[in-house]
């Protein structure tokens, strides 16, 4: 009984150290296809948008008005982290616009937007 016992505590410590966790928005949105798009590095600040325009930042909703002080914080806690912003396929692109520009105003650098891949 105590092999076994050992065996499932093995198996279990294995399960845990090899599973990914990732950050997610906290919506789940319709990417829009891109036969251009590219992989990124994990590490990165992610922003969603809704298809009616609400604006998502770690699980939570947040307004345009809120965001640059998130993004500034963030950025300084992870030095030269990307941003990603991962839009809804029919999120307007206004939003989009200003979503990005906040993330420039907070001096992030490296923007990009999510898409996924078309094959």
């Amino acid at each position: 009984m105590a092999p076994l016992i050992d065996m499932v505590f093995i198996l279990l410590i294995f399960f845990i150290v090899t599973t990914t966790f990732v950050r997610e928005t906290g919506i789940q949105v319709k990417k829009p296809k891109a036969t251009t798009a590219e992989s990124l590095e994990k590490e990165n600040m992610r922003i969603g948008i809704s298809s009616e325009g609400e604006i998502w930042f770690e699980q939570r909703r947040i307004d345009i008005l809120t965001l640059r002080s998130l993004v500034e914080k963030r950025l300084r806690e992870r030095l030269g982290s990307p941003v990603v912003i991962v839009p809804d396929k029919g999120s307007q692109t206004g939003v989009l616009i200003d979503v990005m520009d906040e993330c420039r105003l907070a001096g992030a650098d490296r923007i990009s937007v999510a898409s996924k891949k078309e094959l």
